[in-house]
């Protein structure tokens, strides 16, 4: 079993660096062409150029993955396009330290969008694209590249951090409305008195 210790987060620019599936990839793909006894060599070729040709683009609109020699596959999403996204991975995957990040859309179809593999960092990567897909909602500060919603409840507001400043308005806004309601009901008892 491999020994990596995989960092709990990973930085906006980590995330954007990862372009290329890890190594332990081609050896998955390579066990996986062996179970097919003497087809092996159908079976590895093209997962061979599947992992060679296989690049990753993370930004701040979305994601991007391309792969292929004589046919060329392209897959871009946005992240407010991203509906859902599941972590899987089977005993080997999980072995070597590695698991399927699939990304799913409103399409229409019941598999995934696309499926990132072969990134060691797939928890850290996974809890990105989920920051990123609730950011371009509109429902978090992720699209702003402002900390998680967490992580501004744990400490003051910083510049530029949507959910402190949504806080606080929120709050003035039920410290306003208390004192209205205070004063609505000092002005009902003294007219019925």
């Amino acid at each position: 079993m491999t020994s990596s210790v995989e960092p709990e987060t990973l930085t906006a620019d980590e995330i954007f660096a990862i372009e290329r599936p890890d190594s332990s990839l081609l050896t998955y793909y390579v066990g996986a062409s062996l179970v097919a006894g003497p087809f092996f060599p159908i079976v590895l070729i093209p997962l061979y150029f599947r992992y060679h040709t296989m690049r990753y683009r993370f930004s701040n609109e979305g994601v991007s993955m391309r792969w292929g020699v004589l046919f060329r596959k392209e897959i871009n999403l946005t992240f407010a396009r991203i509906q859902d996204i599941h972590l899987t991975s089977n005993f080997v995957e999980r072995w070597l330290g590695l698991a399927r990040i699939q990304i799913q859309t409103a399409s229409g179809s019941s598999k995934a969008e696309m499926t990132i593999e072969g990134v060691r960092q797939f928890r850290a990567l996974r809890d990105f694209l989920y920051a990123r897909m609730r950011g371009a909602r509109g429902m978090g500060p992720a699209a702003t590249g402002a900390p998680s919603e967490a992580a501004s409840a744990a400490g003051p507001p910083v510049a530029g951090d949507t959910t402190g400043e949504l806080a606080a308005t929120l709050r003035q806004a039920v410290a306003e409305l208390r004192a209205i309601r205070k004063a609505l009901e000092a002005r009902g008892g003294s007219a019925d008195g």
